[in-house]
């Protein structure tokens, strides 16, 4: 950064969140990225927006006292931010991992405020969770969790308050058991409360698939930008859970030929292509780790590492695991081994110094704010469908989803020319949603 407003700004950022460097390093990607903004539009500086921006506007810590199978009493911590409301109800998901705390749970707030923000529905930026860890758990134990933790985030949550998802470690069985709870302690059928719940009781279809093949629909349009597609393209996914499986699915639907995936164990590699199925029946039914796959198929190759998978030729690079996996060492051996495009289907997989190699290099580079936008986008349509008392079809929600995702790539990409960088899809990106979640907040006073 050189303007020096940025400068105070994000060192008073810094200063005011000791310790808390996912959630720095979220920061310091907007305001780099927003300096070509400024330049032209100084209002901004001036309006007092980015120091609102960057505070959330609520942070709620709880404890979630709950009784494993042995009858021993487990204490974890629970989080919510509401971090921006000017476009609608917080929305965001909830994250079980042993990971979770107020920076996490920070950075993925900021990040889902502009990723809502790009998809054109009237959702404001949230996100919660707790540092439980549904791993190892029985179903007993898990359920009593799920249903202690919304004890207290009832409370805070509301069809037009604040309208949690699933995120890591939280998918349609902790859905359920929370929404469970919801409607007792709250005594309102509001299927609107929560979104990713099952079909049967006002969930939406290609809810579960959406973040993966809105992942696949955004590189789509970045290939045919380079006049290419995903025919015959060599692709590496990192992650073999709910992102990476259906990324797997429709990159293979289009011709890719995806040679490798992970989990936090270590990587698999078939030079034949992988084989989906299995993958589901490892990951999704028997809750395996994914080295079980080579034993249906000798021929491929188990490296006890999670960080291989980089080390494989491809093409396409989809990381869809979890922050932080691709430093600086993981983006030069993409680019050594012939790597042009990457695209995020975790939230902030990439380091800011990952990120600036790819650009520097042409590297074509699709952030997750914009890349992996599909998983919410739907999410507001599940609501809309709540508000309407109907269910569209699996057809129709993926028709609507691929254009959320085409619109969000067009926004990000005629910013970037406009703003002078075209392939900077970071920058477009940020300055878009910026602009539309800005006005917002001016229209709305100070508040």
């Amino acid at each position: 950064m050189k303007n020096l407003s940025l400068i105070q700004l994000f060192e008073q950022v810094k200063s005011r969140n000791p310790y808390e460097t996912e959630f720095h390093h979220a920061v310091e990607e907007v305001l780099n990225s927003l300096e070509p903004l400024f330049e032209v539009e100084p209002k901004w500086l001036k309006s007092g927006v980015l120091e609102r921006i960057v505070e959330p506007e609520r942070l709620i810590h709880f404890r979630v006292s709950w009784v494993d199978d042995g009858g021993i009493v487990r204490v974890n911590r629970g989080f919510r931010v509401q971090f921006n409301s000017a476009l609608g109800p917080y929305k965001g998901g909830l994250r079980f991992h042993p990971s979770v705390r107020p920076s996490i749970i920070k950075f993925l707030g900021f990040e889902q405020c502009f990723k809502n923000a790009l998809t054109g529905l009237p959702m404001g930026g949230g996100k919660g969770g707790s540092d439980f860890d549904p791993k190892g758990k029985s179903d007993g134990e898990i359920m009593r969790f799920c249903q202690a933790f919304m004890s207290e985030l009832y409370r805070h949550i509301g069809s037009d308050i604040d309208v949690p998802a699933g995120d890591m470690g939280v998918g349609a069985r902790e859905i359920g058991y929370l929404y469970g709870m919801y409607k007792k302690l709250s005594n309102v059928h509001a299927q609107g409360v929560l979104t990713g719940k099952s079909i049967n009781y006002g969930g939406s279809l290609v809810r579960t698939q959406a973040t993966g093949y809105g992942l696949v629909y955004f590189v789509e349009n970045m290939l045919k930008d380079k006049n290419e597609d995903f025919k015959g393209k060599r692709v590496i996914v990192s992650g073999s859970g709910n992102v990476s499986i259906y990324a797997i699915e429709k990159a293979q639907e289009l011709g890719a030929l995806v040679v490798a995936c992970s989990d936090s164990n270590g990587t698999i590699v078939d030079e034949r292509g992988l084989d989906l199925a299995l993958i589901k029946e490892i990951k999704e039914i028997k809750r395996e780790r994914i080295q079980r796959y080579c034993d249906v198929h000798p021929n491929a190759i188990y490296h006890a590492d999670s960080s291989a998978l980089y080390d494989v030729a491809c093409d396409i690079a989809l990381p869809c695991a979890t922050q932080g996996e691709i430093q600086i060492e993981q983006a030069q051996q993409l680019f050594k081994n012939g790597c042009r495009f990457v695209a995020e289907g975790a939230n902030m997989p990439s380091s800011l110094e990952a990120i600036q190699f790819f650009l520097s290099n042409d590297v074509y580079f699709g952030p997750a704010k914009a890349a992996n936008a599909g998983g919410v986008a739907t999410s507001g349509l599940e609501m809309s469908q709540n508000s309407l008392r109907l269910n569209w079809t699996f057809e129709e929600v993926d028709q609507r989803l691929h254009a959320i995702m085409d619109q969000i790539y067009v926004q990000a990409k005629q910013t970037a020319i406009a703003y002078k960088d075209p392939n900077n899809l970071v920058m477009g990106s940020n300055i878009a949603s910026f602009k539309r979640l800005a006005e917002a907040m001016l229209a709305q006073g100070v508040l």
